[in-house]
């Protein structure tokens, strides 16, 4: 056993190692311990194993491919590879994987009412349908800005019966989404559950969150074994929160011989204000309930942020990643907004798919690193998403 997998985390009490916990107003800490009671009891349930299956199956659309990117491979030079294809899921992103086990979670529970935030949208559109799905009344927070540059996902939320809430406080993105979020939980936290949308926040979140997206790694290790009878050497992700790449890495973690690579958004370049890369000059701090890597200045005030992806555009990073970084199990870095484009638009014209520009970072980066690598080296993309939500902001970047 490697001495990664010889460390339990995260421990009864939420860390992972120094990071995690549950920092949050009292009136949370009832819930988040019903939370972590119910979510205990639902792991030693096989009645909710098979609900979480079933739809999985037969509303999300799982298993999704692993999918031979054959021409970016051949013009790249290099490595062989291969997608992991979530963005053909239902509502098309990674996000449904948690949403539909936090809303049987819910259903368990006897709450009525969702609240989500969201970034991208992915996650609320995600929210929004199994909200539908189960009819259960959902208000998703959203910062005004990202409503601009995500409006059609603000439109098929609305559609699915959600209610969108703009966000106006401070840079009206994804910090301040959350940050509305969970006033709203504290207000009406007896009616509430709060489907939180990445593998962040305080204990259980970002274990359970983790454990729901772990399905895209499981899949892609028995796909990858099928087709090349072997594992892969490199697995690569975007990390925003962080739920699509512990997804993609968490049951290849034993493995020694798998390399891992988490792609951050540069934004226009590692300068305060001008980016979301959390390992590129963070400091360990406290925000919106656990203990992780943030931008932060030296009085602890959080940082602007900036990323053309709304999806990563956020100051912290999921307490597990800083964990990993801190094990050097999983090497971080990150694209720009100029390589994700660029990267966005290879994949179009190369292989007719058009990514999410958050998975576009995570292209970036094997652009970069393909070709230095032999023909016979195995990599493995998330893409976690498809971009049909970035196509009008492309667009006008791009002046097409």
């Amino acid at each position: 056993m490697s001495s990664i997998a010889a460390k339990k985390v995260p421990d009864a009490f939420g860390h992972f190692g120094r990071y995690g916990g549950r920092y949050v107003p009292e009136t949370l800490m009832h819930p988040l311990q019903q939370l972590e009671d119910e979510y205990a009891r639902a792991q030693q349930d096989p009645e909710f194993q098979r609900d979480y299956d079933y739809y999985l199956k037969e509303f999300c659309g799982r298993p999704t491919p692993l999918y031979f990117a054959e021409r970016l491979t051949r013009e790249l030079g290099g490595a062989k590879i291969y997608l992991k294809r979530e963005d053909l899921l239902h509502t098309g992103a990674h996000k449904i994987n948690n949403c539909v086990g936090q809303i049987l979670l819910a259903k368990r529970m006897g709450k009525t009412r969702i609240i989500a935030e969201t970034g991208a949208g992915q996650h609320g559109v995600a929210t929004a349908t199994v909200a539908a799905m189960f009819g259960f009344e959902c208000v998703v927070y959203m910062g005004a800005v990202d409503c601009e540059r995500q409006e059609l996902n603000v439109f098929r939320m609305k559609m699915l019966g959600a209610e969108v809430v703009p966000v106006k406080a401070g840079q009206q993105t994804l910090k301040e989404a959350i940050n509305e979020a969970m006033r709203d939980w504290v207000t009406n936290v007896r009616t509430t559950h709060y489907i939180l949308g990445t593998a962040y926040g305080a204990h259980p979140y970002p274990l359970m969150v983790r454990n729901f997206q772990r399905v895209i790694g499981d899949e892609a290790r028995q796909q990858i074994l099928e087709k090349e009878k072997r594992l892969p050497d490199l697995l690569v992700a975007c990390v925003g929160g962080g739920s699509n790449a512990l997804g993609l890495f968490y049951p290849f973690i034993e493995d020694e011989s798998v390399r891992m690579v988490g792609v951050e958004a540069g934004g226009k370049g590692i300068r305060a204000g001008k980016h979301a890369a959390r390992f590129q000059g963070g400091s360990l701090g406290v925000l919106q309930g656990t203990r992780s890597y943030l931008l932060q200045d030296k009085s602890g005030q959080i940082q602007l942020t900036h990323s053309i992806s709304a999806g990563l555009d956020y100051a912290a990073v999921g307490p597990e990643h800083a964990w990993l970084r801190d094990q050097k199990r999983v090497d971080y870095t990150y694209a720009t907004d100029k390589h994700a484009l660029e990267a966005f638009m290879k994949l179009a014209r190369l292989e007719g798919i058009i990514p999410a520009l958050e998975s576009a970072h995570a292209i970036a980066e094997v652009i970069v690193r393909a070709p230095k690598l032999g023909k016979d080296c195995l990599v493995i993309i998330n893409l976690s998403g498809r971009g049909d939500k970035d196509v009008s902001q492309v667009a006008t970047k791009l002046n097409l």
